[in-house]
């Protein structure tokens, strides 16, 4: 019988921190763009889908990059969903990941599991860790709901047995999803039906990519004979499968350089992905035909691959590739959902045995008729569309035992717009002190006036919510709050009056100063950047009380604050700056190498070698950048250590 329970996991782990407290205004920092050159070459479909509401930024969430590299023991809390064949481990305080798939009669891990839990900045919205099943959704990129928690609960399976449900409301777009998971009695596939909904009178732009992470010494095959590939020199072009440049790319460790590998599937054939190791087993994920996309990303075997690899993981494990699957061709696409209206579909997830003979050989055809042969008889394409058929029939049973809560925002969206949702009820009950002041400007018209002296809380900033705020009263909480939602809206100089209204009557300037700050920044007024931001660090140095959110505040602000002020020149008042920061704060890897920067700029080479020579690790450091070489680049022509090679790209394409 098939059984749903609570349980623990514990590993080394580093903690996640506090959220940023500052709004992050500045544009989305994503590799995965492409240039209109590009774009002009693509099919008429892909290019449409490629331009289409690319993400400027990650409002309304808020930025993670609080957590350090410093592990200790982490337990964290798990949903374990079990029958004789498969044992399920999922984290529903980390986005509903899929921990671990493994198989009883083999004894066999499917999945890339990883030993450590340790944040890094792949995410949107910054943390995101490596391993299992990932469901990202929003927008090209990790899904800002990497690291938080989800709703969970029992439902009644198709058959009769229990069913995990896991949902949420998406903020980027503004969407509700669910994920429901069961295995049938005997079964050694995993199902997974999703449904993504558009409760609103407008189309929305939809992203999903499901992102599974196996062990990268496997042979990775899917149904097609070309792909794109995209690699860190931000190009998108069409390439062979699996060869290309004289490399079986489908061997993840013969690639050098970290690469994607967007499958071009066939219309009408079977979608699936494969990961094969040299016996032939491993894992096999297939799809109904709604989940088009096929993808590899890989690593590879250059230094900045194993790097990162480490990174990620814990030096001495293994490392990991990812197979995924999504509703377009590539990563770089959108999908418009129309309005009032869902995508759903299902996934299986199960283990593979083929020919290794075949599987490895060198006739790439010959390769995929084996994995398909084999899989059409452990599953067939008719199976995947009945359990189809039969899940949607539950998608909208009501959940049963609450087995774990996510946030609170998509009860205020219901809070505000009175729409039910069957299969995923956002209670009133699951709303929290971050939704407070917003459910309150819904009742009242107005933001309450906040208690006690604080970083202003999360900003809304739909459509709906802009224009309560301006509405409201002008307070300086809402103007800030109003400044926040007009920029996001692109309405950028009816922004910036807003913050300059809001400084008028404002007990604390230091919020408004910052957001004045970094438009200038954008605007290119670099030296009335520059004096804003040294004005706001004097008043919230003047604010601050103890306390973790005072501390994040203090670090995102210095930070910001040092860089503009090192691009305008003004040495001297960066470290002015750099001094009144916390000391665990100087002591972080991001602020040791803004150090370094600090003491170049002061013309103190060999301080600067100094700080490199100690050792430093950048927690925070974001996917494909490279400012530690950079750095260190302007102090010596000497190659860069091992310990700071992180590079993603050919060294001509830097």
């Amino acid at each position: 019988m098939t059984t749903i329970r609570g349980d623990v996991l514990t590993l080394p782990g580093a903690e996640l921190g506090p959220e940023n407290p500052l709004p992050p205004l500045r544009p989305l920092d994503e590799a995965h763009h492409v240039d209109a050159r590009t774009r002009a070459d693509l099919p008429r479909d892909m290019a449409r889908q490629v331009g289409y509401a690319p993400l400027r930024g990650v409002l309304p969430t808020r930025l993670l990059d609080g957590y350090g590299r410093e592990r200790a023991d982490l337990t964290l809390d798990t949903l374990i969903l079990e029958n004789d064949r498969l044992r399920v481990t999922v984290l529903p305080g980390l986005g509903g990941r899929v921990h671990s798939l493994f198989h009883k009669p083999t004894g066999h891990e499917l999945l890339y599991r990883n030993p450590v839990f340790q944040p890094a900045d792949f995410a949107l919205n910054g943390a995101w860790f490596s391993g299992g099943i990932e469901w990202n959704i929003g927008a090209t990129g990790h899904t800002t709901l990497s690291c938080a928690p989800v709703h969970a609960a029992e439902v009644t399976a198709p058959d009769g047995g229990p069913m995990l449900r896991l949902w949420e409301w998406e903020r980027l777009r503004d969407l509700p999803f669910q994920v429901d998971l069961w295995l049938p009695d005997g079964s050694d596939f995993l199902y997974v039906g999703v449904r993504i909904r558009n409760p609103h009178e407008k189309p929305a732009p939809a992203y999903w990519w499901s992102n599974i992470a196996v062990p990268e010494e496997r042979r990775v095959l899917a149904p097609a004979d070309e792909a794109w590939h995209f690699g860190y020199e931000r190009t998108l072009r069409r390439v062979p499968a699996p060869e290309s440049d004289g490399v079986d790319r489908s061997y993840p460790l013969r690639s050098t350089y970290p690469a994607d590998y967007f499958y071009e599937v066939p219309d009408g054939e079977r979608r699936w992905i494969a990961a094969l190791d040299d016996a032939g087993h491993g894992l096999v994920q297939t799809s109904t035909d709604l989940l088009r996309g096929r993808k590899l990303f890989l690593w590879g075997a250059g230094t900045g691959g194993r790097r990162w690899q480490s990174w990620l993981t814990e030096p001495g494990t293994g490392g990991y590739a990812e197979i995924q699957a999504g509703l377009a061709r590539t990563q770089l696409e959108h999908v418009k959902l129309d309005a009032e209206s869902e995508f759903a579909w299902l996934e299986a997830y199960g283990p593979l045995s083929a020919d290794p003979v075949r599987t490895h050989g060198t006739d790439w055809a010959a390769a995929r008729a084996e994995v398909a042969g084999r899989l059409d008889a452990a599953l067939s394409r008719a199976d995947v569309d009945e359990a189809y058929a039969a899940w949607r029939a539950t998608a909208d049973t009501e959940p049963g035992e609450r087995l774990a809560t996510g946030s609170g925002w998509g009860a205020l969206e219901v809070l505000r717009t009175g729409e039910k949702l069957p299969g995923t009820p956002f209670d009133a009950a699951t709303l929290g002190p971050a939704q407070e002041p917003w459910a309150e400007l819904l009742r009242a018209g107005s933001l309450p006036v906040p208690r006690r002296v604080t970083p202003p809380g999360a900003s809304l900033v739909g459509p709906a919510w802009r224009d309560m705020l301006e509405t409201a009263p002008a307070e300086p909480l809402t103007e800030y709050h109003l400044g926040v939602a007009q920029w996001h809206a692109g309405d950028l100089a009816q922004a910036v009056r807003s913050w300059e209204r809001g400084l008028e009557l404002a007990p604390s300037t230091w919020p408004l100063l910052r957001c004045l700050a970094v438009a200038d920044r954008e605007s290119g007024h670099l030296e009335r950047a520059a004096d804003r931001y040294t004005e706001a660090f004097d008043d919230l140095c003047a604010e601050r009380r103890d306390g973790e959110v005072w501390t994040a505040a203090t670090a995102a602000l210095g930070r910001e604050a040092i860089e503009v002020l090192l691009a305008a020149g003004r040495t001297a008042a960066a470290r002015t700056v750099w001094h009144r920061l916390r000391p665990a704060t100087r002591e972080r890897g991001r602020f040791r190498l803004l150090l370094a920067c600090l003491l170049l700029a002061e013309g103190d080479t060999d301080g600067a070698r100094a700080v490199f020579d100690a050792g430093f690790e950048v927690a925070d450091l974001r996917e494909g950048a490279e400012v530690v070489g950079e750095t260190w680049a302007r102090i010596t022509d000497e190659p860069l250590p091992a310990r700071y090679e992180f590079r993603m790209r050919p060294p001509e394409a830097s």
